[in-house]
Parts: structure tokens; sequence; C-alpha cells
């Protein structure tokens, strides 16, 4: 729930950002004095076409361009402060990923850059790969993906540090219905987990099925903001609707509205549904009779990791935390000291090994422990044999 001391989760007051020439001469005026407010919790579309300053934002956001004038704000810092990398999931408009790589091998190396434990990546791996559907094809390379596949496994990396606020820059391109359909569902559900979510499109029926608050640009300016339904909301008109109604009711009802409103009934038709629904439908219906596919699979449930309580422990059990807070026994016993005892050897560390690094007197050939030191350095103590080799002939006494 956001109170009024939660930060935004992105803000940005007069954002500029200008490209130059070599010369150092204004060529480009990406982003034009942006202003710009993401609550935490939220789904926050950024809309505008091709050239609109969408990605130059973000790329501002994420701390990858600097701008020319104006502040940002990320999650209560700034954009380059090493923090808060670890809390931001990031989708590119291109998936820039290692072709010779699998999808197994990809995730488990965003993994290591994020510093999760072997136990907690292969975990996560195997659940955000059967999130997207492509865990049936998750030891082919990367390069023989198909478009759409490359951009699922995009998300799944994006998902891999289990993000606080996540930024999809056209997370749908190149994704058939089905992909589409279970991006925007994953989507609302990381909302409702908790998760701020900056979805960047062209596509506009995307943004509408799934953004609270929505900005629209042209030529790095804002032109519109607020929810879908002020921005949509057309209030010259109004919508009826009912179950089929036979001509002569239809004609009543237009009596009715002229001789009450002086208006007539501008048009009267069936309702159509969406081609989005008719498709899925068709596929749902083909998977139901156990039609195959060698392509990406519809995906399964959100990764666990991910929708777990925000304030929670992620591997706490539930009853073990109830019996915990219940008991008045402390929860861990408390550590007993021995001053005296020294500490444990390593096992496995020889001890010559061990007399040899901590030895901090230059080694001597005199063997006697009272004789004075030798000014040469002690020769390495090498097989005579082996030097025998080296030089190829017999070594003089």
């Amino acid at each position: 729930m956001i109170t009024p001391a939660d930060p935004p989760a992105i803000e940005t007051r007069g954002l500029t950002k200008v490209f130059k020439d070599f010369w150092m001469r204004p060529r480009v005026t990406a982003v034009d004095t942006l202003d710009l407010q993401v609550q935490p919790h939220e789904v926050f579309g950024l809309l505008g076409p091709n050239g609109s300053g969408k990605s130059t934002t973000i790329k501002i956001i994420l701390g990858l361009l600097f701008p020319t004038k104006g502040r940002v704000a990320v999650l209560g810092k700034l954009p380059t402060d090493v923090a808060i990398k670890k809390r931001i999931g990031y989708l590119p408009e291109e998936s820039y990923l290692y072709r010779f790589l699998n999808a197994r091998e990809t995730l488990d190396y965003y993994g290591r850059l994020f510093g999760l434990s072997h136990h907690e990546r292969t975990r996560r791996i195997d659940m955000l790969l059967q999130m997207v559907g492509l865990d049936a094809v998750q030891r082919r390379p990367i390069g023989e993906y198909s478009k759409g596949m490359q951009r699922r496994i995009g998300l799944a990396q994006a998902l891999i540090n289990d993000p606080d606020l996540l930024i999809l820059d056209e997370p749908t391109t190149g994704l058939d219905p089905i992909g589409t359909r279970q991006i925007k569902d994953l989507i609302l559900e990381l909302k409702d987990r908790g998760k701020t979510v900056l979805l960047s499109s062209h596509l506009l029926a995307d943004v509408e099925d799934v953004c609270d608050r929505v900005t629209i640009l042209y030529g790095g300016r804002k032109r519109a903001e607020g929810t879908c339904n002020e921005l949509l909301t057309v209030s010259e008109s109004s919508l009826i609707e009912t179950d089929s109604l036979s001509e002569s009711t239809i004609n009543k009802i237009e009596q009715l509205i002229q001789s009450e409103e002086g208006k007539a009934i501008r048009s009267v038709q069936a309702p159509r549904q969406k081609l989005e629904a008719l498709f899925l439908n068709i596929v749902h219906q083909a998977q139901n009779e156990g039609a195959r596919t060698s392509g990406a699979t519809s995906g399964g449930d959100v990764a666990d990791f991910l929708v777990r309580d925000a304030h929670m422990p992620e591997n706490l059990d539930g009853q073990a935390l109830i019996s915990q807070l219940t008991s008045n026994e402390p929860t861990q016993p408390a550590p007993t000291t021995q001053p005296n005892v020294a500490p444990a050897q390593p096992q496995g560390v020889d001890d010559a090994v061990l007399d040899q690094l901590t030895n901090t007197s230059p080694q001597t050939d005199q063997p006697a422990d009272d004789a004075p030191p030798s000014t040469k350095p002690a020769k390495p103590d090498v097989d005579s044999g082996v030097i025998d080799d080296l030089l190829g002939g017999d070594r003089k006494s």
C-alpha cells in the first residue's frame, strides 16, 4: 500500500537530452523538459511513435546516458548509484544475448552477475524457464531461437534478480498473441505482488490492457498524461448494452429517445469479440486436443520467488515463523566463547605449507640456528635432474 512517505519509484524534473554533432553543436533534442512521476507498485506506460524519446528517457533512468539538463531520481537515489542496480530489472528493445549460449547458460550468467548462489540460480532458472515456456528448448543455442523466443528469454533474464523496479522496452515485439497475452498477465501479476513496472511501447492495445497511468510523448515532449479511463472516455456519446432486441423494440426505443431527448440512434449492431480473444480460444482448443508444436509453449505459473511478499524472507517456512513468534525460548543458542583455545586449522592444509607461508625470515644455506644470515637469495629447491634435462647435458659436480 502506498503511503505519503513513499518516494516515487521514478521522478524526473525538467529532463532534457540534446545530442550534439562533432563540433558540439546541438543536433537532436531527444527529450525536452520532461516531468514524470512513477509511483511505487503501479504499471506506468510510456507511449509514443518511433523517435519520440522513449528509449532515450529509459537509458537516462538506467544511468546509461547523462541528461543535458534536469534531475532524475530512481528509487530515491541518483541513476548512477550502484546500490540501486540490484533492484532494477531491464528488458531492452533489442535483446543483446550470446548466440552460442543456451537458455540455462544465459540465465546462469546473469545470475552470477547479481551474485546469486549456485543453488539459488538453479532454483530460479528452473522456475523462469517454465514460466516463459522455454523449458522444453532450454538446451538449444540462443542463436537458433526465433525473435519471439529471444524476447521470452530476455524477460527471464530481467527477472532473475527479483527486481523491485522492472523496466520493459517494447516487451511484446516479435511475440505471437499467446506470448503477448502471457506477458500482459505477468505484468498484472507482478503489480499485484508489489512490483513497479515501467512499460514503453507503441502498441496501444498492450498498454491499455495493463497500465494504471500513461504518458504520451511526441518530439521528446509530454503531450498527455492520465489514467486510461481519463484519456479514453468519450463524453459525447452513451453506450447501452443489452441482450439481442427485436426490430419493433428498437423502433420503440428510438421513438422514446426522439420524444424525450430529441436525438436519434446512430447505429445498432451486434457486439464483436476481439481478434485476440478468438485467436487464443482456437489455440487453447488445439492444445486441449493434444496438438504438438516445436516452438515455445504457453508457459506456466509465475515463479515463486517473484510473487512472495516483499517483506517476507525468501526461504522462511510460515509454520516455523508462527512457532518462533509464539515461543518464549530464544531462537538461537548463545555463542560460547573459549578465549584460550586457538582457532581451528583449516582441514586439508599441510603443516609444512603453513610454516613456509608464515615464516618471515629469509631462507639460508646455514644449518646452524645461530649462524649469520646469508646475503644471497635462497636457492629454489629444484631437483638436479630437472636442470640436467633443461640444459640438455650432464651437470658438473
